[in-house]
C-alpha cells in the first residue's frame, strides 16, 4: 500500500492546493455575501435564494458534463482533462481578491456559478479515476481515504488561514493557492499508463459484460467508448446490477441530504447564534480536523476490517445523527458537537466510490467515476430548490411554527432514506452475465 500512495505523491500535493483555495474562502463567503446584499442584517432573504439558485444552477451544469469529462479522461488522460478544472478554479477568486464590493461580489457570483459546473465535479471525479487507475482493487478503498484525507488537510489548512487573515487577503492568499495547484499538477502530475492508453485501442468487439475468472462473481465490463456517454449508456451502467442501483440511489438520497445541510447551516447559524467569520472557522476547523483524522487513520484501519458495505452503513448513520443534532441546537456550542459526527459521516464518499470503483474495469473508471458525481449533481439541483425556500420560510417571521432547523431536519431525513437503503447492501449483487 506504501508504494501506491507514494505513486500518487504529486497527485495528493496537487489536490491539497487545490483544495487549501478552495475552502479559505468558506467562512467568509457568507459575510461577503451578507454584506454585498443585506449590510448591517443578520438576516437576508435575497442571499438565502441567491446561494440556492447558484447550487441548482451549478448542481445541473455538473450534471451534463462530469460524466462527459469523465468519459473523455478514459480516452484522452487524466491529466489532460485536470488542466481544465485548475485553471478555471482561480477565476472566480481573482475577481473577490481584487475587491468585495457590489458589482464585484456580482461578477463573482456569476464566474463562480459558470466555472463551478466544471471545476468542483470533475476534479473530484478525474483525481479518483487517477487513483483508480494507479491502486490495484483490493486496496482503492484505502487509496481513496487518503486521498479524501488529503483534500480534508486542504480544507484544515484553508480554514486555519482564513481564522487570521482579513476578508481581502483571504481572496489573495486563495488565489495564489489555485494558481499552484494549477502550475504544479502541469509541471508534476505524470499522466497514467492505463485510462488514456487503453482507449486507444481499437477493441470494438468487446463484449458488455467480460467474463470473470472467478466462478463467485461475474462483474460487469463496459465496452471502449469514443463519444460522449449518452443517457442510455449511463443507465445500463448503472442498472447492470444492483450494487450499482443501490449505490446511486444511496449517493442521490445522500448528496440531496448534505446539499440541503450546506445550503442551510451557515444562514441558520447566522439567525439563531449570531455567527461571525471566525466562529465560522472554528466550526469549519473542527469539521475539517475531525474528517481529515478520520479518513487518513480510521479509513485504512477499518475498511480491511469491516468492508465497505458495512463501514458504509456506519458512516450513514453518524451523518444522519449530523444532520438532526444541528437541527435541534440549543445553544452556540452544539453546532460544534454535531461537527463532530464528521469523524463518521465523511467515510460516506470513499465508501461509495471503491464499491462502484471494483465493478469495472481500468478503461470505464472516468466513466463510472463520473455517472457517481452526476447523481450527486442532480442532488444538488434538486436539493436547493426544495431547502433554499424551506430555510428562508422558517428563518423569517412569517414562519408557521418556531423551528428554525426544520429544513436541517428534513436534510437529516434525506439522509436516513440513504441509511435504510445501504442495510441490506451486498457486494455480490451483479446481474446474470449477457451480451
Amino acid at each position: 500500500m506504501k508504494e501506491a500512495v507514494a505513486g500518487l505523491g504529486h497527485l495528493l500535493v496537487f489536490a491539497f492546493l487545490f483544495c487549501v483555495g478552495a475552502f479559505m474562502v468558506v467562512p467568509v463567503i457568507v459575510d461577503v455575501t451578507m454584506a454585498a446584499l443585506c449590510p448591517g442584517q443578520d438576516q437576508c432573504s435575497l442571499a438565502i435564494y441567491l446561494t440556492g439558485l447558484q447550487q441548482a444552477i451549478t448542481g445541473l451544469g455538473a450534471l451534463v458534463v462530469t460524466p462527459v469529462v469523465g468519459n473523455l479522461s478514459d480516452r484522452y488522460g487524466r491529466k489532460a482533462l485536470l488542466a481544465l478544472p485548475a485553471t478555471l478554479s482561480i477565476v472566480p477568486l481573482a475577481i473577490l481578491a481584487f475587491n468585495q464590493t457590489k458589482p464585484y461580489f456580482y461578477a463573482y457570483y456569476v464566474a463562480k456559478t459558470l466555472t463551478a459546473m466544471v471545476s468542483e465535479g470533475a476534479m473530484m471525479c478525474l483525481s479518483l479515476a487517477y487513483v483508480a487507475d494507479k491502486v490495484p482493487e483490493a486496496q482503492r478503498a484505502v487509496a481513496f481515504g487518503v486521498f479524501s484525507g488529503v483534500c480534508t488537510a486542504g480544507f484544515v489548512a484553508g480554514t486555519i488561514a482564513a481564522r487570521f487573515l482579513s476578508v481581502s487577503s483571504t481572496f489573495q492568499v486563495a488565489t495564489m493557492s489555485a494558481v499552484a495547484a494549477a502550475v504544479y499538477m502541469r509541471a508534476f502530475v505524470q499522466e497514467t499508463d492505463r485510462g488514456a492508453s487503453l482507449m486507444r485501442d481499437e477493441e470494438a468487439s468487446l463484449l458488455l459484460f467480460a467474463p470473470s475468472s472467478s466462478t463467485e462473481e461475474l462483474s460487469p465490463r463496459l465496452p471502449p467508448l469514443r463519444k460522449a456517454p449518452s443517457l442510455s449508456e449511463m443507465v445500463a451502467l448503472l442498472t447492470s446490477s444492483s450494487t450499482f442501483t443501490r449505490a446511486a440511489v444511496i449517493t442521490f438520497f445522500h448528496s440531496l441530504g448534505e446539499t440541503g445541510l450546506q445550503t442551510a447551516l451557515l444562514y441558520f447559524l447566522k439567525a439563531q447564534f449570531h455567527y461571525t467569520k471566525n466562529q465560522y472557522a472554528n466550526l469549519l476547523l473542527i469539521f475539517s480536523i475531525m474528517g481529515s483524522f478520520s479518513q487518513l487513520t480510521m479509513m485504512p484501519l477499518l475498511a480491511p476490517k469491516l468492508g465497505e458495505q458495512k463501514l458504509l452503513v456506519v458512516a450513514l448513520l453518524g451523518s444522519c445523527v449530523h444532520g438532526f443534532l444541528y437541527s435541534i441546537a440549543w445553544s452556540f456550542w452544539v453546532p460544534y458537537l454535531a461537527a463532530s459526527c464528521v469523524i463518521l459521516s465523511i467515510l460516506v464518499g470513499p465508501c461509495i466510490r471503491s464499491i462502484v470503483s471494483k465493478k469495472v474495469g481500468p478503461s470505464e473508471q472516468g466513466m463510472v467515476q463520473g455517472c457517481i458525481t452526476g447523481i450527486s449533481s442532480t442532488a444538488s439541483v434538486i436539493s436547493p430548490l426544495v431547502f433554499t425556500p424551506l430555510t428562508a420560510w422558517f428563518l423569517s417571521e412569517t414562519a408557521p411554527f418556531n423551528f428554525k432547523g426544520f429544513s436541517l431536519a428534513c436534510a437529516g431525513f434525506a439522509t436516513l432514506v440513504a441509511l435504510i437503503m445501504s442495510i441490506n447492501m451486498r457486494p455480490a449483487e451483479v446481474q446474470p452475465d449477457n451480451k
